[in-house]
């Protein structure tokens, strides 16, 4: 074989992703208050960067015009960055006069004229407190009120009640086990763990956990939801023979076996019924009240949905999380006239079209997130209208197809987003749907409507007819839903309904009790 050197010339067409696309992207799929906190670090980083001084009472309520700026992984279009003589001010939260725009129907409010910022004509103003939420002053004050966490809770309780180092060593070493809901990590296995650890006899760290159990909160340290029971009903005076029968076949009483519960625990079905309610007033994860458990959260809805005067729907950003990021070019051109070498000129050219890229990108982002969330708001108006049985079937395709964008731009817009509707608050992946084919070939069914029906038949379902889910497809299929025996099935338990011999077990068992 011979080799031979030789000049070949080849054309090609690639996509290269380059730092401002990335970064054009990410913003994309961010909520408004990851928006918030991104633009933080970058003012952090970036010297030209800053939010104007801007306090609560400046700040702007509205959003801005709709525009035709098509963005996603494919759709960015990477365009010089503002050049330093234009002098736009672009706002998401508009100010002075509004204009009324009406896109498929759903009217955006907006400024098509936005006044000139004063010593700052680039910039960006998203209309919020700023991008940093979190002052030095709130700062402090926030570390001196916060509550403790489970572990330093549950530290100050080991200080207090061991005096012997070595079992608050012990005692230390379990508290690092303990997961945000209390459980030991390790379950069964966490005391022979630690043992280990320790180089010291299991039986010394049962001991030092028996008397951890007894900390507050009540059921923390557990290595079982049975033990964790169990340790609350100790502390209520409430753990009897029949009691423990029940803690140690929670099983029976997950799949409503309720009248093998019955013969166990020696119990007639209204005492058993007074012993369900007492499991049930019970904290399951004692660790989650404290900072860091699973506590829930409260959503701030990234869009604001409100009826218009002309009967239509009115979509904006909600301002009041969005940060406000300008450009200072009056420092730029103070700090570049004193630039001497090329380095600094560089840096200084550098975090300038940074800043033009990040404010250009937030632009794009509020004008796509509009745009989705319209023709959501377009393609949804039923539902809006007369609530979850006339929710549409729609998927990601449709949306892209309809405003002209990439299907993974708009799933970037859809991902962990929630919008404020008259309705409720809702994120917006909830209204896409898969279609369920109606009998008669009519429009199909959205399957968060079929779940919603299958509910509603079998929360309204008596005592003595029970149905089962062959019944449910016959009742549906005769309201013209064609659907399958294992689609009930898996919406069901979807929903966390049991089955028509667990719910027949359960009904006839609370029937019993209450006589």
């Amino acid at each position: 074989m011979s080799l031979v050197q030789r000049l070949d010339l080849r054309q090609s067409q690639t996509l290269v992703m380059t730092p401002q696309l990335q970064q054009a992207i990410k913003l994309l799929q961010l909520n408004n208050l990851e928006i918030s906190e991104f633009v933080d670090q970058e003012m952090q980083q970036n010297p030209l960067l800053d939010d104007g001084g801007q306090d609560d009472s400046d700040r702007p309520m509205d959003n801005t015009e709709i525009g035709q700026d098509r963005v996603g992984a494919s759709d960015f279009d990477e365009g010089p960055a503002p050049t330093d003589d234009q002098a736009t001010r672009i706002d998401a939260g508009a100010l002075g006069d509004q204009s009324h725009d009406i896109v498929d129907g759903v009217e955006v409010t907006g400024d098509r004229d936005a006044p000139q910022g004063s010593g700052d004509p680039q910039s960006f103003a998203a209309s919020g407190s700023g991008g940093n939420f979190d002052g030095d002053a709130s700062d402090i004050a926030d570390r001196m009120s916060r509550d403790a966490t489970l572990r330093e809770h549950l530290l100050e309780q080991l200080n207090t009640e061991f005096e012997d180092p070595k079992e608050r060593l012990i005692g230390a070493a379990l508290i690092e086990a303990v997961e945000s809901s209390g459980y030991l990590a390790e379950g069964e296995a966490a005391t022979e763990q630690v043992a280990s650890m320790l180089g010291i006899e299991t039986a010394a760290v049962e001991s030092v956990l028996r008397r951890m159990q007894q900390f507050d909160p009540a059921g923390v340290m557990a290595r079982s939801l049975s033990e964790c029971l169990t340790i609350q009903l100790k502390a209520r005076d409430r753990f009897d023979p029949a009691m423990e029968t029940l803690c140690r076949n929670l099983s029976l009483l997950a799949d409503r076996r309720f009248n093998d519960l019955t013969r166990l625990c020696g119990v007639d079905s209204a005492d058993l019924a007074d012993m369900i309610a007492e499991i049930r007033a019970l904290d399951p994860k004692p660790g989650d009240k404290f900072e860091g458990g699973s506590a829930a959260q409260t959503i701030i809805p990234d869009i604001l949905m409100r009826p218009s005067r002309d009967g239509g729907w009115s979509i904006e950003l909600n301002s009041d999380t969005l940060p406000r990021v300008l450009v200072n070019r009056r420092y730029y051109a103070e700090v570049s006239q004193t630039c001497r070498s090329a380095a600094d000129r560089e840096y200084l050219s550098e975090k300038l079209n940074a800043a033009n890229w990040l404010i250009r990108s937030l632009d794009q982002r509020a004008q796509t997130i509009l745009k989705v969330a319209s023709e959501i708001v377009n393609q949804q108006e039923e539902f809006f209208r007369h609530g979850v049985s006339r929710l549409r079937p729609l998927v990601l395709r449709n949306i892209a197809e309809i405003i002209g964008m990439h299907e993974s731009t708009v799933s970037r817009v859809t991902s962990n987003k929630f919008m404020s509707t008259p309705r409720g608050m809702f994120e917006l992946k909830y209204f896409f749907s898969t279609a369920i084919a109606r009998a008669d070939g009519g429009e199909s069914h959205a399957a968060e409507s079929i779940r919603h029906r299958l509910k509603a038949l079998i929360d309204a379902e008596d005592r003595g007819a029970i149905l089962s889910d062959d019944t449910l497809v016959d009742q549906l299929q005769a309201e013209g839903i064609d659907i399958a025996r294992r689609t009930i099935a898996k919406y069901r338990e979807q929903l966390g309904l049991p089955s028509s011999v667990q719910r027949r077990r359960q009904k006839n068992f609370s029937a019993a009790a209450t006589r």
